[in-house]
């Protein structure tokens, strides 16, 4: 058997599948060894599909011989355990959620499945997306592929992990306030968050409501450009889907850059004391000469609003949180605490026993912002800096066509690092927070490595965001910076063979 398949990107795989150089039989198997093999050194997965996956290759071997199949026909992917999956353990990392048998497919992964990816398994994650580092989850804390004693961030370290260790071609994760972008620049990859509404939040279960969106996570631009034109599209179910034509997003990936014009927010590289990591900054300033040497023009702007990005997305994420979380209560489904007394004993001790010490926190902050009395004080006025940081994004894109920054101010940090210190794991977000208020689509890009300050060499991500529905301007300007380097090509050592 061939070798090398952990090596190939989406868009190869997906050649090779067409041309019926390898079947997905074959490749499933592959990649459901991989994760045999190598995934006890990096706890990516909560749950692997191995007959269903099989089963599903070998469908999709039979569509491959009749001819016509979409491109993404027999090509193995993973999702995280966020999005229901028909038949299969839904837990959200949460022992709330340990034995729910969803009985539906999210749209996300019934659209993928229509486009003929094999599931390979439910990517482990933050318990309920809560989380920074993937440390919080039911099911013990993920890996980084690069450094086992690192964290590959969250809530998708999973799905980031997976990827990064080839032990999937690629996945599907989630951004409630960079929760894709984050763990790609942690764990080396490409990751896409959508614009809001973008992408359909149906069968996904809720974290933060006006936030969460639904993106791909694969190595390279191209990679996700193919797996979103799966995902994206209007979906009736979902009041927050958009009603908008889905473009072919790999149609523009080599048009030229000459001429883009690239905004550098000096509020993202102007962070002192203890802020920016100077080795990231030095990667960041490398990538950007790189553009400029493509014929990128660089603007520097303002985004002055953005310093209230971190405090109002946690009063408004913490507030839907508490409000999406209310319907497991022991009742319905999901966990039950043994032999209550009463109905109120049911309620606490069955959510004080399966929630975590994170999820209780958010529960308790959010509950607190939407009692009488402090609505107007913390929700409302958190709102209303929404605007703000909105109005901020409307008027840069009018001097420019995208923005880019660093995705996190220094690499990936050690396991049990900041465990202790909930405003420090917080504060590992502040770059990738006000997009998600302002519902822009941004990714992230691996551009280099720096040294993390325990000595080992971490890879960098460069993040890159645009105006609303210009997903298929950033895949063009991630593809064209991927076709002159080779950042997304390097593989962590210890998972090559």
């Amino acid at each position: 058997m061939n070798s090398n398949y952990h090596t190939k990107t989406v868009t190869e795989l997906s050649a090779m599948l067409q041309a019926g150089e390898v079947s997905s039989v074959e490749l499933t198997r592959y990649f459901l060894d991989r994760i045999k093999s190598s995934d006890d050194k990096l706890n990516s997965f909560i749950t692997i599909c191995e007959q269903q996956a099989l089963a599903q290759a070998a469908e999709s071997d039979e569509k491959l011989k009749a001819g016509n199949a979409p491109a993404l026909t027999g090509v193995p992917i993973a999702h995280k355990d966020i999005f229901c999956t028909d038949g299969v353990k839904t837990s959200c990392a949460s022992k709330m959620l340990d034995n729910f048998i969803s009985p539906y497919d999210a749209t996300v992964v019934k659209n993928m499945r229509a486009a003929g990816v094999v599931m390979l398994g439910k990517t482990n994650m933050d318990e309920f997306a809560m989380g920074s580092s993937n440390e919080t989850s039911y099911y013990g804390a993920v890996k980084n592929p690069w450094n086992l004693a690192a964290v590959p961030g969250g809530s998708s370290g999973g799905s980031a992990a997976a990827v990064g260790a080839r032990l999937a071609p690629a996945a599907t994760g989630t951004d409630t306030g960079g929760s894709i972008r984050q763990p790609a620049a942690f764990c080396g990859i490409t990751g896409l968050k959508p614009t809001y509404g973008r992408v359909s939040r149906f069968g996904m279960i809720a974290f933060a409501s006006s936030l969460d969106q639904a993106g791909p996570m694969g190595q390279s631009a191209s990679d996700c450009a193919l797996l979103l034109n799966a995902m994206a599209g209007f979906d009736e179910k979902d009041s927050t889907s958009i009603e908008k034509a889905v473009p072919d997003y790999s149609a523009d990936l080599n048009k030229p850059l000459h001429g883009l014009r690239i905004g550098l927010p000096k509020e993202y590289f102007n962070i002192k004391d203890g802020g920016m990591d100077a080795a990231v900054e030095a990667a960041i300033n490398t990538a950007l000469d790189q553009y400029k040497a493509m014929g990128a023009e660089l603007i520097d702007i303002e985004l002055p609003n953005s310093a209230l990005s971190v405090p109002v997305y946690y009063v408004v994420a913490p507030a839907e949180c508490s409000a999406n979380l209310s319907r497991f209560d022991g009742v319905r489904y999901g966990y039950r605490c043994d032999n209550p007394k009463d109905l109120n004993d049911l309620y606490t001790r069955s959510r004080g026993e399966a929630f975590g010490m994170e999820v209780q926190r958010r529960i308790m902050v959010g509950t607190y912002a939407l009692s009488s009395g402090y609505y107007d004080a913390y929700y409302l006025k958190a709102q209303k800096c929404r605007h703000l940081i909105s109005d901020d994004f409307k008027k840069a894109f009018e001097k420019v066509d995208v923005i880019m920054a660093p995705t996190t101010p220094a690499t990936a940090f050690n396991i049990g690092e900041k465990t202790d210190d909930p405003i420090a794991m917080y504060l590992s977000d502040i770059f990738t927070i006000a997009v998600n208020l302002a519902g822009i689509p941004a990714m992230s890009i691996p551009v280099g490595f720096a040294k993390s300050s325990t000595g080992e060499t971490m890879p960098v991500g460069l993040q890159i965001m645009g105006n609303y529905f210009a997903e298929a301007k950033l895949l063009n300007v991630a593809h064209q910076y991927q076709q002159q380097t080779d950042w997304h090509k390097q593989m962590p050592e210890e998972f090559k063979a």
